[in-house]
């Protein structure tokens, strides 16, 4: 009598276990799906993160090339101009040869011109990415259509001394002049300056290291010059930038400024040529201190921000770290917990605990972190070997040890005293080396008798 009852009980409840069993099943089904799809998301964003940040600024002659080719466009639709433009658009006179390096924006290519080679450099990639000249936008409107008369030559140069102050955070001079600051071919008398003149001039003026090297063009010998410029992308020499990696920092096979006739080998040559830039370099760091109203500060001291010219002249290539002192106080005043919290590259002060703010003096200097970075390197034994043990090789040594851990933005004087035994010790290096570079060719050509 219960069997069949009983049946249909156990039916029933094997029904329901098999039904929660499904709907268990389901719902882990689902849990996991939802978990894929999810963790997908994440790695297919990532990826486009990655790619957009990383990837879309791999420096590439394709993307160089159309960069390039864009801003012949703009050109050629008069948005932008400038003294290079013509030969690069039209007269195909600028040809590109290779991508240096894209970082952080910036956009860094080889080409020549006219058969100099010239280094192009640009802050942001597009034209439409730099902050337009407002006035501009002012002139354009409808009840301004005869402003444009009034707008003189000196008011553009105005605008552009306002902004160099800005940028650089100093006074400028007064004798800076428009075609100082932006190329030989831009007119200085009378309005002549057309919107996109204006335009690229302002997106120029937007670039902190093409202003610095601008404004000292005809003041330092040891800066890059600037040949020309089309739109925001502007000309400077081109020079081989120093090495990491190579003992002698620069690559000294194609610098000149040197006999090498007759001389003993390679390492006499080279070693020679090191103490004449070691000069050079100590010669920039006086003139950097001493020559302008504000001592320049050099916040990213390394061999790549460096070359030199076939005279063994030190230039610095890449100035978007330098700072004059103004400029330099107001970045190193900032709040801190510690000293690391002061260190601002190269350039290190010190954080007061009590008011918990960095001093606005710089506690290191140009000279130190040369000393640091590039000349102990160059003096060390390792690289000096036999030669480490003349004495004037040892004094040298000791001196740039001395200089390598001073704090020479806090003593001057002491600083100035490292200067003068440095430039002393190199003279009297370069004197030997020359006495001995005359013994040897004596040796090699004795004075024999004449024989008629």
């Amino acid at each position: 009598m219960w069997g069949p009852a009983c049946w249909d009980m156990d039916t029933a409840r094997k029904c329901c276990l098999v039904r929660w069993l499904k709907l268990k099943v389901c719902r882990r089904s689902t849990f996991l799906f939802a978990v894929l799809w999810f963790s997908s998301w994440l790695l297919l964003n990532g990826l486009l993160f990655i790619h957009s940040n990383i990837f879309s600024d791999v420096c590439t002659d394709d993307k160089s090339r159309r960069i390039l080719n864009r801003v012949c466009e703009e050109y050629h639709r008069g948005v932008l101009t400038g003294d290079l433009c013509e030969d690069l658009c039209i007269g195909g006179n600028v040809e590109y040869k290779r991508c240096l390096y894209y970082e952080n924006g910036k956009k860094v290519m080889v080409a020549d011109w006219r058969g100099i080679p010239i280094v192009l450099k640009s802050k942001l990639e597009n034209f439409s990415s730099y902050e337009p000249f407002g006035f501009l936008d002012y002139l354009n409107t409808p009840s301004n259509t005869g402003v444009q008369e009034e707008l003189t030559a000196l008011d553009v140069v105005l605008y552009a001394t306002l902004e160099i102050k800005n940028s650089l955070g100093l006074e400028t001079n007064v004798n800076i002049t428009l075609p100082q600051l932006w190329g030989q071919h831009v007119r200085d008398q009378g309005w002549g300056y057309t919107q996109a003149e204006l335009a690229s001039l302002w997106s120029l003026l937007q670039q902190e290291e093409y202003t610095f090297l601008r404004v000292l063009q005809d003041l330092s010998r040891h800066v890059a010059k600037v040949v020309g410029s089309c739109g925001h992308f502007y000309a400077v020499e081109y020079l081989i930038a120093g090495h990491a990696w190579d003992q002698n920092i620069f690559s000294l096979d194609d610098s000149a400024g040197l006999d090498q006739t007759f001389w003993n080998g390679k390492s006499g040559i080279d070693r020679e040529r090191i103490h004449r830039i070691a000069l050079s370099f100590l010669d920039m760091v006086g003139h950097f201190e001493e020559d302008f109203s504000h001592h320049l500060h050099l916040c990213d001291i390394k061999p790549e921000n460096f070359a030199i010219r076939k005279d063994l002249t030190v230039v610095a290539i890449d100035v978007d770290m330098a700072f004059f002192e103004p400029k330099m106080q107001s970045i190193l005043e900032q709040n801190c917990t510690s000293d690391r919290d002061c260190n601002f590259f190269d350039c290190v002060t010190k954080c007061d605990t009590h008011t918990h703010k960095c001093g606005a003096k710089r506690k290191n200097s140009n000279l130190q972190v040369i000393c640091e970075k590039i000349f102990r390197p160059w003096f060390s034994p390792t690289v000096l070997g036999s030669k480490a043990e003349l004495p004037l090789q040892v004094e040298l040594q000791s001196v740039v040890q001395e200089c390598a851990e001073m704090e020479g933005g806090l003593d001057v004087e002491y600083g100035r005293a490292i200067k003068q035994r440095l430039t002393r010790l190199l003279t009297h290096l370069l004197e030997e080396s020359s006495v001995h570079k005359k013994e040897y060719i004596k040796s090699v050509h004795p004075h024999t008798a004449l024989n008629f």
